[in-house]
Parts: structure tokens; sequence; C-alpha cells
């Protein structure tokens, strides 16, 4: 594909994005007891691009800064450093507010719980059509009404659902009208920060084929964040494995579960129960994620890493291309582990 036409192609685009939490103790006491500051690098230095109509997810481990990356993304949280580029626009030069609110109507997010995301004393119907008076998409009460209706049926609930509040429904009937209310302002491009992580298995499924129903409809691009690596396999166009505020490793989903290149990768993998029992080799990987304060040197997976050297312990290493794939691994680079790319 040509660069200009792959360029057009590209939604959004994340450029070595950092967010910093300052996680001192008050003023005082660092006074006192000669403490020094203390920053936690939630999101460190993370790349990626995702292409328009295409699903990528982000794993991880909790605390992996996973989560973090939706809400810069969102603007609820100011990077550190870095940028983030919608459509050719970087977000940061945006300057006047009805601009941003412009571009911001572009993309929605989805939140993790169903039941603290939508306003308990709130009507559904007053709930989904809060963005489109907002945003002054439809004018008129008879045309909101009607939209909203429509946006119910969308996710397969009925119009006259409108004049329920949410106590009413069930978690995955939450989660759906949480879905309407996000589509209410014809977004491009929507943010699912954990969407099925609290609901049962069963009306997961339902959330996921829902999903990708009103991708294919509409022609959403979704950014997907989960922990769930099965979720991840079921609506996914690419995954990015996210370790201590790093991707690790990014490729297209096929390729990340039938050829798992970092050792990290590899060990989620392995913790997936094989119920058809095909024998498949396991990589055993010890320890337990480290304090994000005092992250290790060189690559932070190293000491529980079973492929280790001393180049891991000092140098940190960068995305590099193997195949279809990019992993951060100096074993991947210098031939440690195979590929299956060679």
């Amino acid at each position: 594909m040509p660069e200009s036409a792959a360029a057009t192609r590209t939604l959004l685009e994340v450029r070595d994005l950092a967010r910093d939490f300052d996680v001192s103790r008050p003023w005082l006491n660092r006074v006192l007891e000669g403490a020094p500051r203390q920053l936690l690098k939630a999101v460190d230095g993370v790349s990626f691009s995702i292409r328009r109509g295409e699903t990528l997810s982000l794993v991880g481990e909790s605390g992996c800064g996973k989560s973090t990356i939706a809400r810069l993304i969102c603007g609820l949280y100011g990077p550190t450093r870095g940028s983030i580029v919608f459509d050719g626009q970087d977000m940061s030069e945006i300057a006047s507010r009805s601009d941003m609110l412009t571009m911001r109507r572009r993309f929605q997010m989805i939140f993790q719980d169903p039941y603290a995301s939508l306003n308990p004393r709130w009507r559904v119907g007053k709930i989904i059509a809060e963005p489109i008076r907002q945003h002054g998409i439809i004018r008129g009460e008879a045309a909101i009404a009607k939209r909203v209706g429509e946006l119910l049926e969308d996710v397969r609930l009925a119009a006259n659902d409108a004049e329920k509040f949410p106590h009413e429904f069930s978690g995955g009937q939450r989660q759906r009208i949480s879905i309407a209310r996000a589509l209410s302002s014809n977004p491009e491009f929507l943010v699912c920060d954990e969407p099925t992580s609290a609901l049962d298995v069963s009306v997961q499924a339902q959330i996921l084929n829902l999903m990708k129903d009103l991708q294919r409809e509409h022609g959403l691009t979704y950014l997907f964040i989960s922990h769930n690596l099965a979720v991840v396999s079921h609506i996914s166009d690419r995954v990015g494995v996210m370790y201590l505020g790093r991707i690790v490793e990014i490729a297209p989903t096929r390729t990340l579960f039938t050829r798992p290149l970092h050792p990290y990768t590899q060990m989620l993998e392995s913790a997936i129960p094989d119920i058809t029992m095909s024998g498949k080799e396991r990589t055993p990987v010890a320890g337990e994620v480290p304090n994000p304060l005092d992250p290790p040197t060189g690559c932070a997976f190293h000491p529980r890493c079973p492929f280790a050297n001393d180049r891991c312990r000092s140098e940190r290493p960068e995305l590099i291309d193997v195949g279809d794939a990019q992993v951060a691994c100096h074993a991947v680079e210098e031939r440690r582990i195979q590929t299956g790319f060679d």
C-alpha cells in the first residue's frame, strides 16, 4: 500500500506517550524525614497506531498502564510527554474549546462498571439523550426521543425502555445502555475500558457479539482494554501486550496466539487452560510484578524471565520488527528464543 494511502487509513496514532503520577508523601513529611519525591511512571513511552475499522486490544496484568492509556486518549488525563494524533490532528494543538468539543464528539468511552457509569436518578432516555443535546446533534424533543428509541433498538433493547431507570436492568442490559449512550454522538472511535469484566461469562459473549455487529453496521474503530485473553482473541484484529507501563509485543491476533514471541506473552498464554490437551509446551515464569515505584533496570521483565542475561539487566529493549509482529526483547533479537519467522 502506498504510504499516503496507509496514512489516510490511520485514525489514531499514539507517539511516545507517557504519564507520571506524583505519589510522594506530603511536603512537610518529606522535609522532616528527608524523603525524596516519588513518581509513578504509569505509562512510559508507548507508541501504536489504529487503522479505521480496526480493533486494537491492549492486555496485561492489573497496574500495567492500559487503563491510563484509555483515559489519556479520552482527555481525562493530560500526558506527561508524547502526543495523541486523531485523524491527522495533534490533540495538544487544539486551542479553542469549540474545536475540542467537535473533535471529542468523534470518539467516546465505554467504562468498566455498568452499575457506576449510569446516573441512577435519570431515566434511560435522558441518559442517552444527554450527548445529543450537549453537542446539538438533533433539535426538538420528538426527534431526540425518536433517535433514543433507535439507539436502544440498535443495542437490542426496546424503545420503550427509555422510560425506565437503570436499577430496573441487569448488568448486561446496563452495559448495552452505556453503549447506546456512547453511540448517541455518532462517534467514529470507541475506547472500551474492560467493558465486559464486570459481567457473567455468558453475558460477556453477548456484549462482544453486539460490539462486533455495531462495528460492522456503523464502521466503528475500537481500542479495547482487557486483561482477559479469551475476550481479546474474540474481538481483536491486533493485540498489544503491556508490562509495567510499556508495550512489549504487538501483533495480529492470530500471530500473537499461534507464535507468541515475548516471554511475558508466552506466560500469559500458558495461563489459559488447554482444554484440547494438545500437549503444547508451556513457558514457566516465576515471581511477581515488580514495584512500579522502583522498577528494575534494563528490561523490566528480566527478574521473571528464564532467558535473561546481562544485557537484559542493563539495557532497555525497544520494539523491533519480527515478521508481522513487533517485540521488545533482547532474547528474540539475539535469537536466543526461536521465533518461527526465520
